[in-house]
């Protein structure tokens, strides 16, 4: 059963991802810095500072739309390089989406309720960190459908199956993990920009509900996990006889509990759970 669900995302994410070739339609590309001072990790105590730079694509195409994330992420010395080590953790996270809107593939409408649009969703996440402990290096599949709220701006809410492994290696122990694949598992996910009228202002971010992935690779139980982190933003265009959304500041949010399925009430303690203010600045173009 796990064989063919694991077929079945890779296959799933591949034909969505082959749409992607298609001419764009329209296309959104930006870079951006944003710094916040209360970051956690589990297994870690401390609170973190890390400065987070970022490069984000959304375009769309004939059938439907990409999303392209790059995020690269720079700890201080409290989330340090390695053992021993005074310098900060760098870790790169990248996130791929492509969703299939069913309407522009099949030329009915799928317009219910609230809902604008049904489409399909496939893609993928990776990451690698230089950390003492842990040194994640994750991947990870997701496909499922995805419904297309009708709301100012966008909203979508998917509902998507994760295939997940890792082969992190411990630089306190010298150990390198095999490449261990957990269970197959659920994620609930929004994801949301929504104009404030006339304001300038803009309501943006994401939410995941992410079901437990049965046992880690040293064997022992995960949780379920939650991660909301929403923007408040502000364009700040007009100031500087910019185009329209090219510049855009503001103050962002993060809520993490049991981060990356550890257990904040277990042996990875409080650093498993996370409540981060950041400022944050982006530029399109």
């Amino acid at each position: 059963m796990h064989q063919n669900l694991t077929r079945a995302a890779i296959c799933a994410a591949t034909l969505t991802c082959a749409f992607a070739t298609q001419a764009a339609t329209f296309s959104d590309t930006s870079i951006g810095y944003r710094y916040g001072t209360d970051f956690s990790e589990p297994f870690n105590k401390e609170h973190i500072s890390k400065d987070i730079l970022n490069l984000n694509h959304v375009s769309g195409y004939k059938y439907g739309t990409n999303f392209f994330n790059v995020d690269m992420l720079l700890s201080d010395s409290k989330d340090p390089a390695g053992a021993g080590s005074t310098n900060g953790a760098q870790e790169i996270y990248v996130v791929y989406r492509n969703t299939v809107d069913l309407e522009k593939v099949t030329g009915s409408a799928y317009k219910f309720g609230p809902v604008r649009g049904v489409g399909l969703t496939g893609g993928f996440d990776l990451n690698t960190k230089t950390d003492a402990g842990y040194n994640s290096k994750k991947r990870m599949l997701v496909a499922g459908p995805t419904l297309m709220m009708d709301v100012p701006g966008f909203l979508n809410i998917s509902l998507l199956a994760l295939v997940e492994s890792n082969a992190p290696y411990s630089t306190f122990s010298k150990v390198s993990t095999p490449r261990y694949t957990y269970d197959t598992h659920a994620m609930l996910s929004a994801a949301w920009g929504i104009p404030l009228g006339k304001t300038g202002l803009s309501f943006e971010g994401f939410a995941n509900f992410i079901d437990a992935k049965g046992k880690d690779e040293k064997g022992f139980d995960t949780a379920a996990e939650t991660n909301v982190d929403m923007q408040l933003m502000y364009d700040l265009s007009p100031l500087i006889g910019a185009a329209p959304k090219s510049l855009k500041a503001g103050l962002e949010y993060q809520y993490w509990h049991n981060k990356f399925g550890n257990n904040s009430s277990g042996a990875a303690g409080g650093g498993a759970a996370a409540n981060t203010p950041m400022v944050r600045v982006e530029y399109h173009f």
